[in-house]
């Protein structure tokens, strides 16, 4: 029965906070201009309000271009005052991980302590240094580059592009300002450095993806979620809801929350392993339970020291103000630095003469277990499949982020293709477009 003066159903949906927009704006620019000044190395003012700040969120994309950042450039800090009666949002670089945002209120007494600058193997070769990391350049323009010459013709908006053969690059071309140190967000190719992460704890020992998650808050006996492996995490499967399609964890990234109180509260809504579903949260929750597999065995999760492995020393991977890293989405790294990750999975988890990965990881993130998503592309556990496009081998996989970032890897033809952009909805990358014209301008078969 309808009461009288019952608001109508329609009514009562949940609207558009515009007061939390204007708080998340103010976190979203002063995290945005703290990573793009401090990661890497650094970019300017003026190139952070073109690339950075533009073609973001529609229902903040106003107040972040009209609010103003007070940048701090000796206490490494980036304030940005939204209302008057409230603390400015505060985001601070710690040096060796990148820059931490501090909560909607927080006081800048809330900053976590510097913890040192990364370390620098430029001067080693290729792939851990960047000495002679180019093949010898020809004569005359290679297959490659005729093929990818005029990549306005791919979509989106480029900041580079680099084609790795064999092991060394052959075609590595930037734009805007940008060049072989100039550190860009990864967006979700942190869920496949997350997915890394994991392999690498494998490989020591200190992890079995096919058990339950270490998730302490779903321990409470009779909870459903207590169930969920790391591994249905790491293939979007875990059944767990969240508010928004995609997951978009706003309050971390954007809100400074932590990411502990934020991703474990969510309810299951359909059973473990039967609804494939595209989640930060998934990747989150998965780099909690490896945190606490790691410490259970007296080793911290420490993504840097990692890294540095690589040769990745310009990768700097953030994380909230308890510590906890935001691996679904929070990543600042260079060109180079993806193509090394992708070197690490070309070369089937061996670097350097050393196994950091199992031997069939490889295989394991890109064997398509469980549900899968529509669309073109299938999906592994933390990289995505391109084994239904057209002109591409079977066995090529990639990263993939928001706004263009793509690491692609084809095994069986020593191929690794990076791409990062500043992509919006209106113009975006054609990665299938992309990957199938370097692969018919290879002439390796």
């Amino acid at each position: 029965m309808l009461l009288v003066g019952a608001v109508p159903a329609q009514a009562q949906a949940p609207k558009p906070n515009a007061e939390l927009n204007r708080a998340w704006a103010a976190g979203y620019r002063a995290a945005f201009v703290c990573s793009s000044l401090w990661n890497g190395a650094g970019k300017p003012l003026d190139a952070i309000e073109r690339d950075e700040l533009t073609g973001i969120y529609p229902e903040i994309e106003a107040d972040v271009r009209a609010l103003k950042a007070d940048v701090d450039d000796k206490a490494k800090t980036v304030s940005v005052k939204y209302r008057a009666d409230m603390p400015p949002r505060i985001a601070v670089w710690s040096g060796r991980e990148g820059c931490v945002t501090l909560p909607i209120g927080a006081q800048p007494a809330s900053t976590v302590p510097a913890a040192g600058r990364r370390a620098d193997f430029d001067a080693r070769p290729w792939p851990l240094g960047d000495k002679d990391a180019r093949w010898p350049v020809p004569k005359r323009m290679t297959q490659f580059e005729r093929a990818v010459m005029n990549m306005e013709g791919f979509g989106g908006r480029s900041s580079s592009l680099l084609i790795v053969k064999k092991g060394r690059i052959s075609v590595e071309r930037y734009w805007g300002g940008h060049d072989l140190h100039t550190a860009q967000r990864t967006f979700s190719v942190a869920k496949s450095m997350a997915a890394t992460l994991i392999g690498h704890a494998v490989q020591k020992d200190r992890i079995d993806v096919t058990k339950p998650a270490m998730i302490a808050d779903w321990q409470t006996p009779g909870d459903p979620r207590a169930a969920i492996t790391t591994e249905q995490l790491m293939r979007m499967a875990s059944g767990l809801t969240s508010d928004t399609a995609g997951n978009r964890s706003d309050a971390v990234y954007m809100g400074g929350a932590s990411v502990r109180q934020w991703t474990v509260q969510w309810p299951l809504l359909n059973p473990p392993n039967t609804q494939y579903r595209y989640a930060n949260n998934d990747t989150l929750l998965a780099t909690l339970s490896l945190k606490a597999a790691l410490a259970k065995a007296g080793t911290p999760l420490d993504p840097a020291a990692f890294f540095d492995r690589l040769g990745m020393t310009r990768t700097f991977v953030e994380h909230d103000k308890d510590g906890d890293y935001i691996l679904s989405s929070q990543v600042w790294t260079t060109a180079r630095d993806l193509a090394r990750l992708g070197l690490l999975y070309q070369n089937d988890g061996m670097w350097q003469g050393e196994r950091l990965l199992p031997a069939d990881w490889r295989r394991f993130v890109t064997t398509p277990s469980g549900p899968q998503p529509d669309g073109a592309f299938g999906y592994g556990a933390g990289f995505w499949l391109l084994d239904k496009s057209k002109g591409i081998p079977p066995d090529a996989f990639g990263a993939f982020g928001n706004r263009g970032q793509y690491v692609v890897v084809i095994p069986s033809r020593d191929l690794v293709i990076v791409r990062q952009g500043y992509d919006d909805d209106k113009n975006r990358l054609d990665i299938a477009k992309l990957v199938e014209a370097v692969v018919a301008a290879d002439d390796i078969r």
